[in-house]
């Protein structure tokens, strides 16, 4: 059975390898091999995850995991951008776990936070443009594409971009996630 948790430092291995491996999956028939593993080290390393599920706030409401037989399967987590806005910053898989329901669940932890704990009455996320997988995902939850902008992380060179999307959370909707 699956479980969906708020992620402590026990998660923090399986955190690690699921957005990595969730990451190369998304990414590596658009970006290049160094954008992935860049991107990588500095979001997915051991260290800034037992930061990240230790201290958490309004602007960072930690990790959510989806644990299945103590292995973590999936992994989310977002936080404030404004008094009235939470953003999704992080949703990964398993790769080989999509389609089960799961990032629908982890979503939904997510977004139940921001709205009963940070008073969120709408939702961003950045989604990269190319990304197959994610922007499906998003808009058969009710988000709407708004706008497109420079990727985080371009170096010199490298002018991939991200695709924002938005969606109110303001009542029980039926695509509220």
């Amino acid at each position: 059975m699956i479980k969906i948790c708020k992620a402590n430092p026990e998660h923090v291995q399986g955190i690690a390898k699921v957005c990595s491996d969730g990451y190369r999956a998304t990414y590596s028939e658009t970006h290049s091999r160094e954008y992935i593993e860049r991107i990588i080290k500095e979001f997915y390393n051991i260290e800034r995850i037992l930061n990240e599920v230790s201290n958490t706030s309004r602007h960072w409401g930690g990790y959510f995991a989806a644990v299945e037989n103590s292995e973590v399967i999936g992994a989310g987590g977002g936080g404030m951008i404004s008094d009235s806005a939470g953003e999704v910053f992080v949703l990964y898989l398993n790769p080989n776990r999509r389609n089960e329901g799961i990032g629908s669940r982890l979503l939904e932890a997510i977004t139940k936070q921001q709205k009963d704990e940070f008073h969120a009455r709408e939702q961003w996320v950045s989604v990269q443009k190319g990304n197959n997988k994610g922007i499906p995902f998003y808009e058969a939850r009710g988000f709407i594409f708004q706008n497109e902008q420079h990727g985080y992380g371009n170096a010199e060179g490298e002018n991939y971009l991200s695709l924002r999307y938005w969606r109110s959370i303001l009542l029980n909707q039926k695509h509220l996630s």
